[in-house]
């Protein structure tokens, strides 16, 4: 009953004819790499995600972690450390990175690809892995040559854990209230004082030395943001040679109770109980948040590409257990009493429920992949064109990390209802999926933190907002380069689509220049919602745009002897399906914001004065 399965032919659709990876061999930093070399890093990811991610994730949920008050340490469940190493010694942890960082130096998206297939076996560990391999970017960035050499290549090959330590007790999205203090020493190092909370992987047994990139304080400096600075923390002191020395005075309070994701350790950490942790400034004094926010753009694609990656999985299990489970005759024969019973996948409702999270879950995939592909494209082109990547790529991010996350639970929750009682059974991997993928939506940034990101920040305050408008403009693109081959039906639906949301757009730009902050705040979430649905749409008019001429014209029986036209055919329908069902919904979702200004909930909370509790 559990076993992982991995849709390996949509992701090649993806790499090789969506994106057509292989054009990457045109510029030097990837002339080295084909088809095969990126087959080949496919399929050694689907066999180590097969034989132990998986296994270790389904034990590790049921284990959990351990701690021990009296060595304050925490243990983390049998299976990770192999599985960990496993996917280490094949370099996945830093398959798209320099190879003069200790990198395979393969395009991002290779990375969003095998580690959807890693995310999907096993979230709980990757979150272990993604927080190592975004400290060690922001260290290569921002680092002196000295921190460089000491830290990022054994964070990169994973001889060294990393985590993030933003979050305090009283100060979660609100940084700029944190109280955690550094004090300048004699030789240029800091004593850093202070306690975090939510700390994923702050302390573990995998590795032998954990780097902590803490946000604190240094007396003096400016209140809010402008005044945290960033300072790498080190659970043991590296000595004359790079190697973990005197233990630093950090430790482990403890560990959360979670409802999901037990295997990974989420700890309240203390920094200088006794006056003496050492940390070493990171960039320049001040800059704290925008260094960590170089961390946080990353991770939050990577969060989205998680979520894909439970929803995938969730999708294929409910696609396997409806194809075996029998319950109830045909519906063409539902008042014959004498009929045999058929596999659930015959029934209408199961088969709509089926297409909706295979079409949700495959433009999901198709965006969290354009994405990283336009991040490629960023750092390879020049001028114009690259400055046309990187604004996708910043408009797209907070679209990617709170719709796919938005999505999981959705999905995975309809994966649940296909397996019946099942599927809230622990013999089934779904229930699982859903307490893993839940708190997707809240960490690297809660979703209403990327919708403020979205709507003000990339929208409303970005000069001419030129994010927007490179948006907007790319999906007219491919309009134009869809006409003749998908129904006029829906390219007019999509392009209608993008005139609503200049409509909101511009209302949403008045309620700010007037003043009208609760209108404006009230629906930056509606917005973002609403602006996932657009480029999912998006996303399948693409995706028509190139399966409607492989598939040509097929009957029944060719679909059941020849898998390829079945491919092609169920993407066909699947895209067809969610744009003449769902996508409709999207204009209510517009009305709803353009009326925003008639809602009045001032003063809020006297809406809830005679509740009790408080």
């Amino acid at each position: 009953m559990r076993r992982y399965l991995v849709d390996f032919r949509d992701l090649q659709f993806n790499l090789f004819e969506f994106l057509e990876l292989e054009r990457m061999n045109a510029y030097p930093r990837y002339r080295q790499f084909d088809r095969d070399d990126y087959e080949e890093a496919l399929s050694l990811a689907g066999r180590i995600a097969a034989e132990y991610v998986f296994p270790a994730n389904v034990a590790g949920h049921r284990e959990g972690c351990g701690y021990d008050p009296v060595s304050r340490s925490v243990k983390l469940p049998g299976g990770y450390r192999e599985a960990a190493r496993a996917l280490l010694e094949a370099g996945f942890m830093g398959i798209s990175d320099d190879p003069a960082i200790g990198g395979t130096g393969m395009p991002l998206v290779m990375q969003a690809c095998t580690w959807e297939v890693f995310c999907g076996a096993g979230g709980a560990l990757m979150l272990f892995l993604m927080l190592g391999h975004g400290a060690a970017h922001m260290i290569q960035r921002f680092g002196t040559d000295e921190q460089r050499k000491c830290y990022v290549g054994r964070l990169l090959s994973g001889e060294w854990g990393g985590t993030m330590c933003l979050t305090e007790p009283e100060a979660g999205s609100d940084v700029g209230s944190l109280k955690t203090r550094a004090e300048p020493g004699p030789d240029g190092t800091y004593r850093i004082t202070g306690q975090k909370c939510f700390i994923t992987n702050g302390e573990q047994d995998i590795t032998d030395q954990i780097i902590y990139p803490v946000l604190a304080r240094v007396e003096g400096d400016p209140p809010g943001t402008k005044g945290i600075s960033l300072f790498i923390v080190p659970k043991f002191l590296p000595d004359g040679n790079g190697n973990p020395g005197e233990r630093n005075d950090v430790c482990c309070l403890g560990i959360e109770e979670k409802m999901g994701a037990h295997g990974a350790a989420t700890c309240s950490m203390a920094f200088g109980e006794e006056g003496r942790c050492t940390g070493f400034l990171l960039g320049e004094r001040g800059r704290g948040m925008n260094i960590m926010f170089q961390m946080l753009n990353e991770t939050r694609l990577e969060v989205g590409i998680m979520a894909l990656g439970g929803s995938a999985c969730a999708f294929l299990q409910a696609v396997d257990y409806a194809r075996t489970r029998l319950q109830g005759p045909h519906f063409s024969r539902m008042f014959d009493p004498s009929a045999p019973r058929v596999p659930i996948i015959e029934h209408p409702d199961v088969m709509r429920m089926l297409l909706g999270i295979k079409a949700c879950v495959e433009a999901e995939r198709m965006l969290s992949y354009y994405t990283a592909m336009q991040i490629d494209l960023h750092g390879l082109l020049e001028g114009e064109e690259a400055r046309e990547a990187g604004a996708l790529a910043d408009i797209l991010i907070p679209l990617v990390k709170a719709g796919n996350t938005d999505n999981a639970w959705n999905i995975i929750s309809e994966a649940i209802q296909v397996h019946g009682g099942n599927g809230y059974c622990e013999d089934y991997p779904v229930g699982q999926l859903a307490v893993d993928c839940r708190a997707l939506g809240i960490v690297e940034g809660t979703n209403g933190i990327q919708s403020l990101d979205l709507v003000m920040r990339k929208i409303l305050l970005n000069p001419d907002h030129e994010n927007y408008r490179v948006l907007k403009s790319r999906m007219r693109r491919t309009i134009g380069d869809a006409k003749g081959v998908v129904d006029d039906v829906h390219l007019r639906e999509l392009e209608r689509g993008i005139g609503a949301m200049d409509e909101a757009v511009a209302h949403m730009k008045r309620l700010m220049d007037e003043g009208l902050f609760q209108a404006l705040l009230l629906n930056v979430d509606p917005l973002r919602r609403a602006m996932f649905d657009l480029v999912l749409a998006w996303m399948h008019v693409y995706g028509l745009r190139l399966t409607l001429p492989r598939l040509g014209a097929v009957s029944s029986e060719l679909l059941e002897e020849n898998r390829e036209a079945a491919f092609y055919y169920g993407k066909v329908r699947a895209s067809e399906y969610w744009l003449a069902s769902e996508f409709t919904k999207y204009f209510g979702k517009i009305d709803a914001v353009l009326r925003s200004g008639e809602v009045d909930l001032l003063p809020g909370n006297a809406a809830f004065a005679s509740l009790p509790g408080g």
